[in-house]
């Protein structure tokens, strides 16, 4: 079951729950999209 839990707020894709784990990464209260948390993470290397 895949339910909805808001937006990545860099590119404002969905993020959703999938079967009860997160799809996406929460970090410091704020919701990223895989996607943007790699770019973050390569932007910092």
């Amino acid at each position: 079951m895949r339910e909805e839990v808001g937006q990545c707020i860099r590119c404002g894709k969905t993020v959703y729950c999938a079967d009860g784990f997160l799809d996406g990464i929460y970090q410091d209260k704020d919701l990223y999209c895989h996607e943007c948390w790699e770019e973050m993470n390569d932007e910092d290397n």
